[in-house]
């Protein structure tokens, strides 16, 4: 018999995250669930919020933890569980790695349309109640009834007259006499629109052996570092095929600006309705829908970002990570998971399988591989066509010598002119937006920056406005300098939106799409301009780094990386890597059909290893060369590192406090073999008008020294630290 209840409390609050012991009315003993949601009272007045059960205790618990005033729990909220037992050890699991609370962790696992009450959207409808007598056979009539009937499918009172120009009366005599009936219907708040049949593919040599492989292997985790274009994809689709045939769900994880239609196409066109789809894009109804689907066993098989893990599948078999070395499968706000670790832990909970894919692994997960966790699977060559695409590293100092100072080199231009004539597609790449990157003086050298953040504006042409890219405010564009008074204001950098321009400006012949985040903010943005692609409506595609991954069109011939050191300048141990990954991810758009590719990489730094070794599509002698600098450098995989950030609108307060306990940190961890750095200001020191300071600790530690950490910060803080935000992180994707 249940007798007491462990619940988590619906309140935020820091101080409150622990399991309070509620009894269990006698009504409720044969009831209630494990995961379930229920009513508790809570606090001084013994206010009624929600809760969540996490275990239950006996009388023996009760007595010798000397619990006294145990208060009763009001009600159960649904019927069902919300969070099954694994889930429970994946949150515990969870807050003590990621340093979150519980209701955090419990926020990742349940949509948020439960928490408020959300019930299925219904409408009320037509349908056919009995046959249609002698007595209603006129023309109308027989219109209306026949029609329902032929279609099979439901219909308001509206549809049927403002749509199908039927008459109400004649629909509400037909109603009143029982031909007709009115009732309630579950509107589908997700896609279920048909896709078109996308058939199986016969496999390669390379893509049965790792399909076969992953089936048959004892070991659970695998990595398929495949080259772009080497049918990844179609080894997904048979594992799944291979888990409905065995009764197992699938989990199919693609990264958040990849998650491109037409990996929804291929799935849905594979495997129907049996598929839900899970993002960010998603409104709460529509997360409601899947989130029910999913539950209750409607589908077998979910596609999404990283949000998508923790869908509740009762009978997992397969997790897929596809592009894992993506930045986005890590949470930026708490819990901050890294979805490759939470599979890591559903693999162990659950029994499943885990597939990682990438023509670019993450140096973490390449390691793992390398000292044997993973079982690496390689994929030398592409599905369709065999040959990469050739490769140019163009040296943009030399262009300048010879007089060039467009955004174009020589061979770029001509080849973008080649193309064009040959009727083929051409993706041109440069990860930033906007128009310019800066506006500056000439006179004086003052750069336009947020008022709020302490970062430079970027001029929109398309707004004639500064716009900063952290908070969002934007200005409007300066005629003079506010230092000097000065009119010599210039524009100074270039983003994908003047990129644009001078594209149209260069070859009018050209039709051009732009593909970033300001042209796609709208919920189907994307997906219409990849199907205005797809379907050879475009000539150039230009864009950020959202169109580096995800997208096959056969008809791509020529990729132009324009600016490829931009993520090589960000002060970040990580820099090297993320602009490897970036130029072999870009050029593996050209050349994936029968006609061949080439790409052309500008750069003013041709020597630097990552843009030589990708140029190469050499991933192996790139990561010799990066793990020897990370293991010198004391960096990942080799070591971890904390950031604590602290932030605060009182800049004097915000100093004064981390300076207070930057000392008693570094004397707690004194006995400790890590590297503590600062407390200095973050890389970027304001954003959204509070200033920012960080303090960073270095080590070869275990998972105990940052629970360690967080514990002291929080039992050294007090109200005087009501003003100031702290967040803890480790390994962050960044350090500004």
């Amino acid at each position: 018999m249940k007798k007491f209840a462990g619940v988590v409390v619906n309140n935020d609050a820091v101080k409150l995250d622990r399991i309070f012991t509620y009894k269990i009315p006698s009504e409720l003993q044969d009831k209630i669930l494990l995961g379930q949601r229920v009513k508790v009272p809570f606090g001084m007045g013994n206010k009624y919020i929600d809760g969540f059960v996490m275990d239950f205790y006996d009388d023996n618990y009760v007595e010798s933890e000397n619990i006294k005033r145990i208060k009763v729990i009001k009600c159960i909220c649904d019927e069902f569980s919300l969070m099954k037992s694994s889930d429970i050890k994946l949150i515990e699991l969870m807050r003590k790695k990621y340093l979150c609370t519980y209701l955090e962790a419990i926020k990742v696992i349940i949509p948020n349309g439960i928490t408020k009450g959300m019930k299925f959207k219904v409408k009320s409808v037509v349908a056919i109640k009995s046959e249609l007598t002698e007595k209603y056979l006129k023309e109308n009539y027989i219109n209306i009834y026949n029609f329902i009937k032929k279609n099979n499918a439901e219909f308001t009172k509206s549809e049927l007259v403002n749509n199908n120009k039927f008459s109400l009366s004649s629909i509400n005599t037909l109603i009143k006499h029982d031909v007709l009936k009115i009732e309630d219907s579950v509107v589908n708040r997700y896609n279920d629109k048909e896709y078109k049949l996308y058939e199986s593919k016969v496999l390669n040599e390379e893509q049965k052996h790792a399909v076969n492989t992953i089936m048959n292997s004892e070991k659970k985790q695998f990595l398929i570092h495949g080259v772009t274009g080497s049918g990844k994809t179609e080894i997904y689709m048979n594992l799944v095929s291979k888990m409905i045939q065995l009764g197992k769900d699938s989990i199919i994880l693609i990264p958040e600006i990849a998650l491109t239609p037409q990996m929804v196409e291929r799935f849905k066109g594979r495997f129907g309705k049996n598929v839900a789809i899970f993002h960010s894009k998603l409104n709460d109804g529509e997360r409601f829908d899947e989130w029910m689907r999913v539950k209750f066993n409607k589908v077998k098989v979910a596609i999404g970002a990283r949000s998508a893990l923790f869908l509740p599948f009762n009978n997992l078999g397969l997790i897929v990570i596809d592009e894992e070395h993506e930045t986005s499968y890590k949470s930026e706000s708490d819990p901050k998971y890294v979805s490759r670790e939470i599979a890591e832990m559903k693999c162990e909970l659950e029994g499943c399988k885990l597939i990682l894919g990438s023509a670019t692994p993450s140096i973490e997960s390449y390691y793992k591989a390398l000292t044997g966790e993973y079982e690496i699977l390689s994929i030398k060559n592409r599905a369709v066509n065999s040959n990469l695409p050739s490769t140019m590293i163009i040296d943009m100092r030399e262009e300048l010598i010879s007089g060039n100072r467009t955004i174009f080199s020589s061979e770029l231009y001509k080849d973008i002119d080649e193309e064009l004539k040959k009727k083929n597609q051409i993706i041109l790449f440069l990860n930033r937006r906007g128009y310019s990157t800066f506006v500056s003086c000439r006179s004086c050298g003052y750069v336009f920056k947020c008022d709020k953040c302490d970062i430079s504006l970027t001029y929109h042409n398309a707004y004639s406005s500064l716009n900063c890219h952290y908070c969002g405010s934007k200005v409007a564009q300066p005629k003079v300098c506010p230092k000097c008074n000065s009119k010599y204001v210039k524009h100074f950098g270039i983003g994908t939106e003047q990129l644009e321009a001078q594209v149209r400006k260069a070859f009018p012949q050209a039709r051009t799409l732009r593909m970033d985040f300001d042209t796609t903010r709208e919920k189907n943005s994307y997906e219409r301009i990849y199907k205005t692609f797809k379907n050879k409506e475009a000539d150039i595609l230009i864009g950020t780094q959202m169109i580096a991954k995800g997208l096959d069109f056969p008809d791509v011939t020529l990729v132009g990386i324009v600016a490829a050191d931009l993520s090589l300048n960000i002060p970040d141990y990580k820099s090297t890597e993320k602009t490897f990954q970036l130029i072999t991810q870009v050029s593996g758009r050209a050349g994936r059909g029968v006609k061949s590719g080439k790409v052309i990489i500008q750069t003013y730094n041709p020597d630097n290893y990552s843009v030589k070794y990708a140029a190469n599509n050499d991933y192996e002698n790139f990561i010799k060369e990066e793990l020897q600098i990370r293991k010198i450098m004391d960096y990942p995989p080799f070591a971890k590192i904390m950031c604590i950030n602290f932030s605060s609108e009182k800049e004097d307060i915000l100093i004064k406090k981390i300076q207070e306990l930057g000392y008693r940190l570094k004397e707690f961890l004194k006995e400790v073999d890590v590297l503590l750095l600062g407390p200095c200001p973050c890389g970027i020191s304001k954003i959204k008008n509070f200033y920012r300071w960080q303090i960073i600790i270095k080590g070869n530690f275990n998972e105990e020294i940052p629970l360690k950490i967080k514990n002291f910060i929080y039992e050294n803080i007090n109200d005087n630290y009501n003003d100031i935000r702290i967040g803890m992180d480790v390994n962050p994707n960044n350090m500004l």
